[in-house]
C-alpha cells in the first residue's frame, strides 16, 4: 500500500506523468512493495524554496507505505527517486527532499488492512 506524492517546480505533461508513474512503479520494489497497490500523485508548477532561494528545478517527494522498510531500503529508494527526477526532469539531487512515512493503519475499499 505505498503512495508516492510528488511536488515539482516544473510543468508536467500527461505523457511525462505516465513515464514518472511507470518508473516509480518499478522503483517501489526497493521497499519490497508491488506496483499493484501503488498510488501516485503529482503537483506540478509547485513553488519551492531551498536555502532562501526559489528553485527553478526542485522537488519534494513523500513516500507513505503500510508497514516499515529498513533504513538501507529507504536510502536506496531515495537514490532511485533522485535518479528518476534527474533523468526525466533534469532536477538535480541536491534540489530534492524525500520523506518516508511508515504506517500501521491503512484503509482501502471500505476497511483497513
Amino acid at each position: 500500500m505505498p503512495f508516492i506524492d510528488s511536488k515539482v517546480t516544473l510543468p508536467l505533461s500527461e505523457e511525462k506523468k505516465e513515464v514518472l508513474k511507470a518508473k516509480f512503479g518499478r522503483a517501489v520494489s526497493v521497499l519490497h512493495k508491488g506496483e499493484g497497490y501503488l498510488m501516485v500523485g503529482f503537483q506540478d508548477n509547485y513553488t519551492l524554496y531551498f536555502g532562501g532561494r526559489k528553485l527553478e528545478k526542485g522537488a519534494y517527494v513523500e513516500v507513505s507505505l503500510f508497514g516499515q522498510a529498513s533504513p538501507s531500503d529507504y536510502s536506496r529508494m531515495t537514490g532511485e527517486i533522485c535518479r528518476i527526477l534527474r533523468e526525466e526532469l533534469g532536477i538535480p539531487g541536491d534540489a530534492v527532499y524525500v520523506t518516508y512515512h511508515g504506517l500501521s493503519d491503512w484503509g482501502w475499499n471500505g476497511s483497513n488492512f
